[in-house]
């Protein structure tokens, strides 16, 4: 955490110390010019990376947690070599749109969100439903898709809940430094 650089779109380094990756430049800087997103976060996840590889990788609201990503990812289904260039990053914006989540074949995936602890939240959700399907497509037998009306209940706002879901985000991030806080108490030096 304290190697943590800020950085402008010409891979200027703002704050902090050191160069900025290329593909950081490349992808992270477009996406939040174009999309306006505050967050990126962009992973070659184990089980992410798994699902994309495969021909068809779409994310399929299977269980309850899948249904929230429903509707509101994005696919690349052209892998174009490493992002060098910053018109990569451009091409890559525009795939995502207004989704929040973006399947990148062959290479990984990238959330957005408007805190650091939404867009970490999606990002781990996301790794557990990929898991979950692919380790499912392994059993060589039909997932069960949840039907519409179902998916859209789980999306819709409960009527009496004491956490919106940008609190719940918050709550979510803070358990999990404290879990880092605790397990890795050296991460931030």
């Amino acid at each position: 955490a304290s190697d943590m650089i800020v950085f402008d779109e010409a891979g200027k380094t703002l704050e902090g110390e050191g160069v900025v990756e290329l593909s950081a430049q490349c992808i992270h800087a477009p996406i939040h010019r174009i999309t306006g997103a505050r967050v990126v976060l962009h992973t070659h996840q184990t089980w992410a990376l798994a699902l994309n590889m495969l021909e068809d990788n779409r994310l399929l609201p299977a269980n309850q947690t899948a249904a929230f990503f429903h509707g509101h990812v994005a696919y690349d289904d052209t892998y174009e070599g490493t992002a060098d260039f910053v018109e990569e990053g451009e091409r890559l914006a525009r795939v995502l749109g207004d989704k929040h989540v973006l399947f990148m074949k062959n290479h990984g995936v990238l959330v957005v969100g408007d805190t650091v602890g939404q867009a970490y939240r999606r990002l781990y959700k996301l790794e557990r439903v990929c898991r979950t399907q692919v380790l499912a497509l392994g059993t060589g037998q039909p997932l069960k898709v949840l039907p519409d009306e179902i998916i859209a209940q789980v999306q819709a706002p409960p009527e009496n809940d004491r956490h919106p879901r940008t609190e719940r985000d918050r709550l979510f991030f803070e358990a999990m430094m404290r879990i880092l806080d605790r397990e890795n108490p050296g991460y931030a030096s």
